[in-house]
């Protein structure tokens, strides 16, 4: 039973440790990645697709991406789409290849963006403090119902901290990074 709790507790971690790294690779930094297209979703028959599995992106060069996208007749679709995304970008189709151009980041928007991580991380450290806390109440009522004894709940408790203790120094390894990447000229 509570062998189950802990890796209960431990897969949830690592799942908020995962949702909170996908959150921040999201964010752009000066490099152009793929990523940065993977939230924009095109109108596509009347449908929302995703771009992904309408286009293949790829990195032309530093600052660049290159969308070619598989059916000619919704490049104007997927440009518009693009466009419009909060992302502040502005493609330009050259045939069924679209351009997107990524504008150099100014220090005045790097450090809202990593403000913007630092929030990220902290959601990400209360989420993993959230799962210590229901595993905990679980031990307690396994406590209450006298289905283990005091110690095993203290032991428990001390492996659960001690693991809550590793996601939160993870979370804050992957927000150093991401500020380094940011700050990186």
């Amino acid at each position: 039973m509570i062998t189950e709790i802990r890796k209960d507790a431990e897969t949830r971690m690592g799942k908020c440790l995962e949702a909170f790294e996908n959150h921040i690779s999201k964010i752009r930094t000066g490099r152009a990645q793929p990523s940065i297209l993977d939230s924009i979703q095109v109108d596509y028959y009347g449908a929302k697709t995703p771009l992904r599995q309408l286009a293949n992106v790829v990195v032309e060069d530093a600052r660049t991406l290159a969308v070619s996208v598989f059916d000619r007749s919704i490049t104007a679709a997927v440009e518009k789409a693009i466009m419009t995304s909060d992302l502040g970008l502005n493609p330009m189709s050259a045939g069924s290849t679209i351009r997107v151009p990524l504008p150099p980041l100014t220090e005045e928007r790097r450090k809202d963006l990593i403000k913007i991580v630092r929030g990220e991380a902290e959601q990400g450290r209360v989420s993993v403090r959230n799962v210590r806390r229901d595993a905990n109440d679980k031990l307690k009522a396994l406590l209450k119902d006298k289905e283990i004894s005091e110690d095993e709940d203290r032991r428990s408790q001390d492996e659960i901290q001690k693991m809550t203790d590793i996601f939160i120094k993870k979370v804050d390894a992957a927000l150093s990074e991401k500020e380094a990447e940011l700050m990186d000229f």
